[in-house]
């Protein structure tokens, strides 16, 4: 989430250029899916992961195609449903065995598509796109089949929401210096509030809901901010090499499910490895 000037304009949005009572009713109906499927079934809420990340890689494949690069979008879904059945059921070995055997059906399946021209552009963005973000995705999948999964998922949505609000809070109030030319709305002081507010969410949660240290959830929380910032700054690459300002419209004040994901899924492979070596 970029943080930009303050202030409110007359029709509901703000000066960020978002529709903030938008964003946050839309926001507000996310979360309550997401918390009425974790704490039900939790088979329920990977069919919800299942469904936003790939209507993200659909707007990866519709952004890509803008500069004609041609990713064949019915492959990667395919490897996204049967990547989170192989982490969900069986493990990081299967998941890592099922990432490869798919990035090699992308390599045949563009060899039988279209001719030479464009291969190595074409196999190598199909490639791309299955590890970001259908193969990051699935470590939500790992985190969810331990016993206190539900709880897992639970701290890491959190902590990188914390990161996202805390970012922009502190960027729209104290912003001054930016932090990169990747993306100049994005400043120092933002940063700072992302570190602060995710630390203390992570803290507060990994004791309360996982049993763990106050450390070990002020780790995990600072991470996931320097992480979620990475994300932000990768979809920021992304989006200016194609050209577009936004990678879909399907949410409201938010932009694409993409604009939404790309913070969480570079944040879960490092929330999963210490939830897995501290609990």
């Amino acid at each position: 989430m970029e943080e930009r000037t303050a202030g409110t304009s007359s029709n509901g949005g703000s000066r960020t250029g978002r529709n903030l009572p938008a964003a946050i009713a839309v926001g507000l109906v996310l979360g309550a899916l997401v918390l009425g499927t974790l704490y039900t079934v939790k088979e329920l809420f990977l069919l919800v992961l299942v469904g936003a990340v790939g209507v993200g890689v659909l707007e990866l494949v519709k952004a890509f195609d803008t500069r004609d690069i041609k990713v064949p979008a019915v492959p990667v879904l395919a490897a996204l449903v049967v990547m989170q059945a192989a982490a969900y059921w069986l493990g990081p070995v299967w998941l890592l065995a099922t990432f490869a055997a798919f990035a090699l059906v992308l390599l045949v399946w563009r060899m039988f598509s279209a001719g030479t021209d464009g291969y190595v552009r074409d196999a190598s963005a199909s490639v791309f796109i299955l590890f970001y973000p259908a193969m990051l995705s699935t470590f939500a999948a790992l985190l969810l089949k331990a016993p206190d999964g539900d709880h897992r998922v639970l701290v890491f949505i959190a902590v990188t929401v914390a990161s996202d609000i805390g970012g922009y809070v502190a960027g729209v109030l104290f912003g001054r210096h930016p932090m990169s030319v990747i993306s100049p709305r994005k400043t120092w002081e933002g940063f700072t509030g992302s570190v602060v507010g995710s630390t203390v969410v992570g803290a507060w949660l990994v004791t309360w809901l996982l049993g763990g240290e106050i450390w070990q959830g002020a780790l995990i929380g600072a991470l996931a901010a320097a992480l979620a910032t990475v994300g932000d700054l990768v979809e920021s690459m992304i989006k200016r090499d194609l050209g577009i300002k936004d990678l879909g419209t399907i949410l409201p004040g938010h932009g694409g499910l993409m604009d939404r994901l790309d913070s969480l899924v570079t944040t879960l492979v490092p929330v999963w490895v210490l939830m897995t070596l501290f609990l």
